[in-house]
C-alpha cells in the first residue's frame, strides 16, 4: 500500500512537472506590458502618454535607456530587472509608433495659396471680412449679412464685400483668459421677432474679488443697434477662475435653446454634481424658462435647466440636420477630446472616466469607461482643441457631402470626420496651419464659412471645379 502511495505521489509530481515545462511562459505585447508596468503612472493610453515634452531625448536607444535606467531621482522607476532587453525595445517602439500620431499635426510650413485641396474636394479661401481680432459667433441674417462676435466684446454685422458695421448695445464682458464675448444665434423665427441670443462671460464683484460666468442674453436688434436686452440664464455658481466656460448654443426642431456650460476649472465638484450649472448641457425655453420635462426638474436638489452632466468644456454645438438631435465635441485635458450626442439626463463622466492625462502627465483617472456613463462617439489623442462644427448637406460641396467639419485650435486645421450614421469611418486634415480655426458654419446660400482668429479673419470656402 505504502509503495502505491509513494508510486502514485511521484507520478503525480511527474506529470505535474512535465506540464509546467511543457508550458511556455506568456509573452505580453508591448501594449500590455504598457499597461502593466506603465499607466499607473503615465496614463492608460500612451498616445496621451507620449503628447508632451521629452527632457531626454526621444530616439529608440535614448527611449531604452529611460526605461531600462530610469531616473529615479525624478520618480522613473529603472525596469531593467523586470523587463528583459526585447521588451524594453518594443515598448521604445511603441512609443516611437504613438508620436507619429502626434507628429501628424505638426505642419512645418505656412499656406503659399488660397487654394485647399482634399480628396474629392478643392475650395478657395475667399476673405469675407478681416481685422476681427478673435471671432467666435457667426449667424446668418435673411438679407445675406452675418452677424459676428467678437470675444473682446464688439459685435459686428458682416457684409459680402468686406464691409463690417459695429453693433451696439451688446453685452458687459469679461474679457480675459477664454472669457469674453463668445457665441451668438439667431431666434428661429428671428424673422418675425428679432431676437438675437449672446453667450458671453459675465462678472460680478464680490469683496476683493471679481467672478465670472457664463451667461445668455437675449435682445432684439433694430438696424445695427441691440434693444430690449434681458439676462436669461446665468450659471451658478460665479467663479474667480477665467477658463472653460462652455458656452455654445444651438436651438433644436422643438424651438428649446440648448446651451453649453464648462465646469471653470473645477472638476473634482462641478461636473457630476446636479446641484450646480457647471460642466453640464441646459435646455430653455426661448426666454429662459426651464421646460417641465426637463430631466432633472423635479429633484428639488437640482438644478432644474440640466439637461445632461459630466462636461468638461464643450466648445462646439450645432443641431443635426437630418435627425435633429444636438451634438456637441468638448476639449479634454491632454487627449481625450470627444465628439458626443446630448441625450436626456445623460452623464457624460469627467472627470470619472477620461481618454487623456492631466497637463502635469499625471493620470486622472484609470477608467476610459464606466456603466451608467455615455462613450463619445469619437475622440482624439493628442488633443486637437476642438471648436466650432458643421454639417455638410449643400451641394455645393459634393466631395464632402454628409460630412462633419470640426475646428482645431491647436493645430490650426480643419479637421473632416467622414460619417457613416453616427460612426466616424475616416478623418482628414484640412486647410493646413491656415491659423487658430475657431468656428465653421454652413450658411444659407450653401457655403461654408470659418473664422480664424488672429488678425481675425472670416472666410468663405469657394468650390473650385476640378
Amino acid at each position: 500500500m505504502l509503495r502505491y502511495t509513494i508510486g502514485a505521489a511521484f507520478a503525480v509530481v511527474f506529470c505535474l512537472s512535465s506540464f509546467l515545462i511543457d508550458q511556455k511562459p506568456v509573452v505580453k505585447t508591448a501594449r500590455e506590458n504598457y499597461q502593466t508596468y506603465c499607466s499607473s503612472c503615465h496614463g492608460e493610453k500612451v498616445e496621451a502618454f507620449v503628447d508632451r515634452k521629452w527632457k531626454h531625448g526621444t530616439g529608440k536607444a535614448e527611449l531604452m535607456t529611460s526605461i531600462s535606467g530610469g531616473y529615479p531621482d525624478l520618480g522613473m522607476p529603472t525596469w531593467k530587472a523586470t523587463l528583459n532587453e526585447k521588451e524594453i525595445g518594443e515598448l521604445a517602439d511603441l512609443i516611437l509608433e504613438s508620436l507619429k500620431n502626434v507628429d501628424q499635426y505638426k505642419f512645418a510650413s505656412k499656406p503659399t495659396s488660397n487654394v485647399f485641396s482634399s480628396e474629392g474636394q478643392t475650395v478657395k479661401l475667399d476673405t469675407i471680412a478681416k481685422d476681427l481680432g478673435s471671432p467666435w459667433g457667426l449667424a446668418f441674417l435673411p438679407e445675406g449679412d452675418m452677424l459676428v462676435s467678437t470675444r473682446s466684446g464688439d459685435i459686428y454685422r458682416v457684409g459680402q464685400n468686406q464691409q463690417k458695421t459695429k453693433i451696439s448695445g451688446g453685452p458687459t464682458v469679461l474679457a480675459e483668459g477664454q472669457g469674453g464675448l463668445l457665441d451668438v444665434v439667431l431666434h428661429p423665427d428671428f424673422a418675425k421677432n428679432q431676437f438675437v441670443y449672446f453667450s458671453y462671460s459675465a462678472v460680478k464683484n464680490e469683496g476683493d474679488q471679481k467672478l465670472s460666468t457664463t451667461a445668455i442674453m437675449r435682445a432684439k436688434l433694430a438696424g445695427n443697434t441691440l434693444t430690449d436686452q434681458k439676462v436669461i440664464f446665468e450659471a451658478m455658481p460665479y467663479s474667480k477662475t477665467r477658463h472653460h466656460y462652455g458656452s455654445r448654443m444651438a436651438f433644436d426642431n422643438k424651438g428649446y435653446l440648448f446651451v453649453s456650460v464648462g465646469e471653470r476649472g473645477n472638476e473634482k465638484e462641478n461636473p457630476q454634481s446636479i446641484a450646480n450649472d457647471l460642466g453640464k448641457v441646459h435646455r430653455l425655453y426661448d426666454d429662459g424658462r426651464i421646460p417641465e420635462d426637463n430631466p432633472f426638474v423635479k429633484d428639488k436638489n437640482a438644478r432644474g435647466s440640466i439637461y445632461s452632466y459630466g462636461h468638461r468644456n464643450p466648445q462646439g454645438m450645432l443641431k443635426h440636420p437630418v435627425t435633429g438631435e444636438i451634438w456637441t465635441n468638448e476639449h479634454g485635458p491632454r487627449g481625450g477630446d470627444e465628439l458626443n450626442i446630448v441625450k436626456k439626463g445623460a452623464n457624460y463622466g469627467w472627470p470619472i472616466i477620461c481618454y487623456g492625462i492631466n497637463y502635469d502627465g499625471k493620470p486622472i483617472t484609470n477608467l476610459t469607461a464606466k456603466e451608467g456613463m455615455e462613450q463619445p462617439l469619437t475622440y482624439w489623442l493628442p488633443s486637437i482643441a476642438p471648436s466650432g462644427l458643421a454639417f455638410v448637406d449643400s451641394p455645393k460641396y459634393p466631395g464632402w457631402k454628409g460630412n462633419l467639419l470640426i475646428g482645431s485650435l491647436r493645430f490650426q486645421y480643419l479637421n473632416r470626420c467622414v460619417m457613416e450614421g453616427n460612426k466616424v469611418v475616416k478623418q482628414e486634415n484640412l486647410l493646413k496651419n491656415v491659423g487658430r480655426l475657431r468656428n465653421i458654419k454652413q450658411g444659407p446660400d450653401g457655403y461654408l464659412y470659418v473664422s480664424v482668429e488672429e488678425p481675425g479673419y472670416i472666410f468663405r470656402l469657394q468650390p473650385v471645379n476640378q
